[in-house]
């Protein structure tokens, strides 16, 4: 039986008080009506993933998605979220560079979005300081490992850790975000063994995508949840609706209207 949403706003520490408990449920949302929609569904935590530059601009990746790109979608979620914790991904070579740029831009994302945490990939001993130095002063970092979608030119898209070297390196990233002060890790696209080993050696909660059910929750990319993104269809993806099929019908149906002078009618009219 699960349990009920919190009717309280998600912060941080309950999050990562989740950890071993209940599931923590995260979806994307990329503007303020399905912010709106999923916040008072109870989800945890509204991802406004740099995904947006896959599902809403049509880009191949996620490279080209620029800071104002996610400040823009950041602030319209924001608008419509009222109790889930808001997480912005910061986008590609907006905190790669070096920490001092980091700090600029992720301080930029939470000021000019309204939300409470920031997402970046990665673990390496670097990106693990920036993290940390984010942490400390009072910046929540969700991290993010196993297949990193703005490594896709190095790294390719494919299930990450299946080698026992690559599986190795990622527990050791997942330990290093954990000691940076990470509050929660993404596992993306991993055989389920490994993410549940990473989840038994970490003190902060996984979050799983493509990474079996051995997390201490999971995220979904929405407009792929919803079935409105029919050309994407990986083994991990659970459809919940099919709404590309709904929105065709629904304007078939108002073109026919139209089209038989049945809309607008008289109850439509002033």
């Amino acid at each position: 039986m699960s349990s009920a949403p919190p009717s309280r706003a998600v912060t941080v520490r309950d999050i990562r008080d989740r950890k071993g408990k209940d599931p923590i449920v995260v979806v994307t949302a990329y503007d303020v009506l399905f912010g709106r929609l999923v916040d008072q569904a109870g989800v945890d935590i509204v991802l406004v993933g740099d995904s947006a530059g896959n599902v809403v601009a049509g880009f191949k990746s996620t490279l080209p998605v620029t800071l104002d790109q996610m400040i823009y979608h950041g602030a319209a979620v924001c608008r419509g979220v009222s109790r889930a914790l808001v997480t912005v991904d910061m986008p590609f070579l907006t905190y790669q560079i070096d920490t001092a740029t980091a700090l600029v831009n992720a301080g930029r994302l939470l000021v000019e979005t309204g939300a409470q945490a920031v997402k970046l990939e990665g673990g390496n001993e670097r990106i693990a300081a920036t993290v940390a130095r984010l942490v400390e002063i009072g910046i929540p970092v969700m991290g993010h490992l196993g297949f990193t979608p703005q490594s896709v030119n190095a790294i390719g898209v494919r299930v990450q850790g299946r080698e026992a070297e690559e599986e190795e390196r990622i527990l050791a990233e997942a330990k290093r975000l954990d000691q940076a002060g990470a509050f929660a890790i993404v596992l993306e696209l991993m055989p389920a063994k490994l993410a549940e080993r990473i989840t038994a050696s970490v003190s902060a909660p996984t979050i799983g995508i493509g990474a079996g059910p051995g997390c201490d929750g999971q995220v979904l990319v929405l407009p792929d949840m919803l079935g409105m993104n029919e050309e994407f269809s990986p083994r991990f993806l659970k459809r919940y609706a099919n709404l590309a099929d709904t929105v065709r019908d629904a304007v078939r149906a108002y073109g026919d209207d139209v089209r038989g002078h049945r809309y607008p009618s008289a109850e439509h009219s002033f």
